[in-house]
Protein backbone atom coordinates (compact mmCIF):
# COMPACT_ATOMS: atom_id res chain seq x y z
CA UNK A 1 0.00 0.00 0.00
CA UNK A 2 3.03 2.23 0.49
CA UNK A 3 3.95 2.27 -2.71
CA UNK A 4 0.88 4.21 -3.30
CA UNK A 5 2.50 7.44 -2.20
CA UNK A 6 4.19 7.52 -5.74
CA UNK A 7 0.83 7.75 -7.63
CA UNK A 8 0.11 10.77 -9.87
CA UNK A 9 -3.31 10.25 -9.08
CA UNK A 10 -2.80 9.68 -5.27
CA UNK A 11 -1.05 13.00 -5.25
CA UNK A 12 -3.95 14.70 -7.61
CA UNK A 13 -6.69 13.49 -5.60
CA UNK A 14 -4.23 15.15 -2.21
CA UNK A 15 -4.01 18.43 -3.97
CA UNK A 16 -7.75 18.46 -4.79
CA UNK A 17 -8.66 18.03 -1.46
CA UNK A 18 -5.98 20.36 0.22
CA UNK A 19 -7.40 23.00 -2.14
CA UNK A 20 -10.98 22.66 -1.94
CA UNK A 21 -10.15 22.47 1.99
CA UNK A 22 -9.92 26.40 1.44
CA UNK A 23 -11.67 27.12 -1.82
CA UNK A 24 -15.12 24.99 -0.73
CA UNK A 25 -15.65 27.51 2.33
CA UNK A 26 -14.79 30.75 0.24
CA UNK A 27 -17.65 29.69 -2.37
CA UNK A 28 -20.52 28.46 0.22
CA UNK A 29 -19.66 31.65 2.41
CA UNK A 30 -21.18 33.20 -0.46
CA UNK A 31 -24.78 31.84 0.32
CA UNK A 32 -24.64 32.36 3.72
CA UNK A 33 -26.20 35.68 4.81
CA UNK A 34 -25.09 36.62 8.09
CA UNK A 35 -21.35 34.31 8.07
CA UNK A 36 -17.98 36.31 8.11
CA UNK A 37 -14.94 34.42 7.24
CA UNK A 38 -12.68 36.63 8.68
CA UNK A 39 -14.38 36.14 12.60
CA UNK A 40 -16.00 32.98 12.14
CA UNK A 41 -14.91 29.41 12.45
CA UNK A 42 -15.04 27.35 9.26
CA UNK A 43 -16.88 24.89 11.33
CA UNK A 44 -20.11 27.27 11.29
CA UNK A 45 -20.86 26.46 7.69
CA UNK A 46 -21.91 23.29 8.69
CA UNK A 47 -24.29 24.34 11.60
CA UNK A 48 -27.58 24.00 11.43
CA UNK A 49 -28.58 27.61 10.92
CA UNK A 50 -26.41 26.99 7.64
CA UNK A 51 -27.90 27.21 4.35
CA UNK A 52 -24.61 25.00 3.33
CA UNK A 53 -24.29 22.68 6.05
CA UNK A 54 -25.18 19.37 3.61
CA UNK A 55 -22.37 20.18 1.57
CA UNK A 56 -20.05 21.24 3.78
CA UNK A 57 -20.49 18.79 6.44
CA UNK A 58 -20.08 16.21 3.41
CA UNK A 59 -17.46 17.74 2.16
CA UNK A 60 -15.77 17.20 6.20
CA UNK A 61 -16.50 13.50 5.58
CA UNK A 62 -14.94 13.29 2.22
CA UNK A 63 -11.71 14.87 3.76
CA UNK A 64 -12.26 12.77 6.80
CA UNK A 65 -12.09 9.50 4.57
CA UNK A 66 -9.20 10.67 2.27
CA UNK A 67 -7.17 11.95 4.88
CA UNK A 68 -7.01 9.04 6.86
CA UNK A 69 -6.48 6.47 3.60
CA UNK A 70 -3.47 9.21 3.27
CA UNK A 71 -2.22 8.46 6.41
CA UNK A 72 -2.77 4.60 6.64
CA UNK A 73 -0.60 5.22 2.68
CA UNK A 74 2.31 7.15 4.21
CA UNK A 75 2.61 5.02 7.53
CA UNK A 76 2.93 1.97 5.42
CA UNK A 77 5.66 3.55 3.21
CA UNK A 78 8.15 4.70 5.85
CA UNK A 79 7.51 1.92 8.87
CA UNK A 80 10.19 0.15 7.56
CA UNK A 81 13.07 2.86 7.73
CA UNK A 82 11.82 4.67 10.30
CA UNK A 83 9.19 3.06 12.40
CA UNK A 84 8.87 5.65 15.41
CA UNK A 85 8.33 8.64 12.44
CA UNK A 86 5.94 6.55 10.70
CA UNK A 87 3.73 5.44 13.78
CA UNK A 88 3.76 9.54 14.92
CA UNK A 89 2.76 10.47 11.32
CA UNK A 90 -0.07 7.85 11.02
CA UNK A 91 -1.34 9.35 14.38
CA UNK A 92 -0.84 12.99 13.40
CA UNK A 93 -2.50 12.86 10.25
CA UNK A 94 -4.67 9.87 11.17
CA UNK A 95 -6.42 11.83 14.36
CA UNK A 96 -6.64 15.41 12.16
CA UNK A 97 -8.83 12.89 9.51
CA UNK A 98 -11.17 11.07 12.29
CA UNK A 99 -11.62 14.19 14.83
CA UNK A 100 -11.56 17.19 12.42
CA UNK A 101 -13.28 15.33 9.53
CA UNK A 102 -15.34 12.90 9.75
CA UNK A 103 -16.52 13.06 13.44
CA UNK A 104 -17.29 16.81 12.94
CA UNK A 105 -19.04 16.01 9.67
CA UNK A 106 -21.60 13.88 11.25
CA UNK A 107 -21.54 16.07 14.59
CA UNK A 108 -22.40 19.51 13.85
CA UNK A 109 -22.29 22.73 15.35
CA UNK A 110 -24.36 25.68 16.39
CA UNK A 111 -23.57 29.04 14.96
CA UNK A 112 -24.22 30.85 18.34
CA UNK A 113 -21.51 28.77 20.72
CA UNK A 114 -24.13 30.05 23.75
CA UNK A 115 -25.89 27.38 22.46
CA UNK A 116 -24.53 23.96 23.47
CA UNK A 117 -25.63 20.68 22.61
CA UNK A 118 -24.25 16.80 23.12
CA UNK A 119 -23.43 17.10 18.77
CA UNK A 120 -21.86 20.23 19.26
CA UNK A 121 -19.84 19.20 22.47
CA UNK A 122 -18.83 16.08 20.25
CA UNK A 123 -17.70 18.22 16.95
CA UNK A 124 -15.85 21.16 19.76
CA UNK A 125 -13.43 17.92 21.51
CA UNK A 126 -13.20 15.60 18.27
CA UNK A 127 -12.02 19.15 16.47
CA UNK A 128 -9.92 20.36 18.87
CA UNK A 129 -8.02 16.54 19.01
CA UNK A 130 -7.52 17.04 15.48
CA UNK A 131 -5.92 20.35 14.72
CA UNK A 132 -3.81 19.45 18.17
CA UNK A 133 -2.17 16.36 16.46
CA UNK A 134 -2.53 18.17 13.02
CA UNK A 135 0.07 21.16 14.14
CA UNK A 136 2.61 18.41 14.82
CA UNK A 137 2.63 16.53 10.91
CA UNK A 138 4.77 19.36 9.86
CA UNK A 139 7.65 18.91 12.46
CA UNK A 140 7.43 15.08 11.97
CA UNK A 141 7.77 15.65 8.24
CA UNK A 142 10.98 17.91 9.03
CA UNK A 143 13.04 15.23 11.22
CA UNK A 144 12.21 12.70 8.40
CA UNK A 145 13.41 14.95 5.90
CA UNK A 146 16.25 15.88 7.89
CA UNK A 147 16.82 12.29 8.15
CA UNK A 148 16.32 11.40 4.74
CA UNK A 149 18.73 14.44 3.73
CA UNK A 150 16.44 16.32 2.09
CA UNK A 151 17.57 19.71 3.70
CA UNK A 152 15.14 22.27 1.80
CA UNK A 153 12.18 20.27 2.31
CA UNK A 154 13.22 19.53 6.15
CA UNK A 155 13.78 23.60 6.80
CA UNK A 156 10.23 23.93 4.78
CA UNK A 157 8.69 21.74 7.28
CA UNK A 158 10.27 23.47 10.45
CA UNK A 159 9.18 26.70 9.82
CA UNK A 160 5.86 25.67 8.27
CA UNK A 161 5.08 24.28 12.31
CA UNK A 162 6.83 27.30 13.90
CA UNK A 163 4.29 29.40 12.24
CA UNK A 164 1.18 26.88 12.83
CA UNK A 165 1.95 27.02 16.26
CA UNK A 166 1.92 30.80 16.10
CA UNK A 167 -1.24 31.07 13.98
CA UNK A 168 -3.30 28.43 16.43
CA UNK A 169 -2.38 30.39 19.35
CA UNK A 170 -3.98 33.44 17.52
CA UNK A 171 -6.69 31.19 16.86
CA UNK A 172 -7.47 30.06 20.47
CA UNK A 173 -7.16 33.26 22.09
CA UNK A 174 -9.59 35.11 19.41
CA UNK A 175 -12.62 33.16 21.10
CA UNK A 176 -11.75 34.92 24.17
CA UNK A 177 -13.87 37.56 24.99
CA UNK A 178 -10.88 39.83 26.28
CA UNK A 179 -9.40 39.72 23.06
CA UNK A 180 -12.58 40.79 21.13
CA UNK A 181 -11.02 44.43 20.87
CA UNK A 182 -7.58 43.60 18.91
CA UNK A 183 -6.10 41.63 15.86
CA UNK A 184 -7.12 38.44 17.70
CA UNK A 185 -10.96 38.47 17.20
CA UNK A 186 -10.38 37.28 13.74
CA UNK A 187 -10.54 33.84 14.65
CA UNK A 188 -11.14 32.77 11.25
CA UNK A 189 -8.74 34.25 9.55
CA UNK A 190 -5.86 32.61 12.38
CA UNK A 191 -7.82 29.32 12.22
CA UNK A 192 -7.31 29.29 8.12
CA UNK A 193 -3.68 30.55 8.70
CA UNK A 194 -2.85 27.62 11.17
CA UNK A 195 -4.49 24.95 9.18
CA UNK A 196 -2.87 26.42 5.50
CA UNK A 197 0.76 25.70 7.47
CA UNK A 198 0.06 22.50 8.54
CA UNK A 199 -0.82 21.45 4.89
CA UNK A 200 1.93 22.71 3.68
CA UNK A 201 4.09 19.10 4.08
CA UNK A 202 1.23 17.22 1.85
CA UNK A 203 1.00 20.16 -0.77
CA UNK A 204 4.68 20.05 -1.10
CA UNK A 205 4.97 16.46 -1.45
CA UNK A 206 1.83 16.81 -4.09
CA UNK A 207 3.53 18.84 -6.18
CA UNK A 208 6.51 18.07 -6.35
CA UNK A 209 5.12 14.06 -7.34
CA UNK A 210 3.26 15.76 -10.41
CA UNK A 211 5.99 18.34 -11.59
CA UNK A 212 8.85 15.19 -11.49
Amino acid sequence: MGNIINSKLFHSILLFTVIGEFFLPWILCRYYDGYNSKTMAMSALGSLQSPVRVIYNAWLIWLGCFLAFAAIAYFFATKKDFPILSVLLLFSLGTFAVGAGLVSGIFHVNENKDIVSAASKVHGISAAIGFMALLFFPLINGILAFKQNNVIFGIICVISFILALIFFVCFIMGDKEQFQNTMLKYEGLWERLSLLCMYIPLTYKAVHNLLS
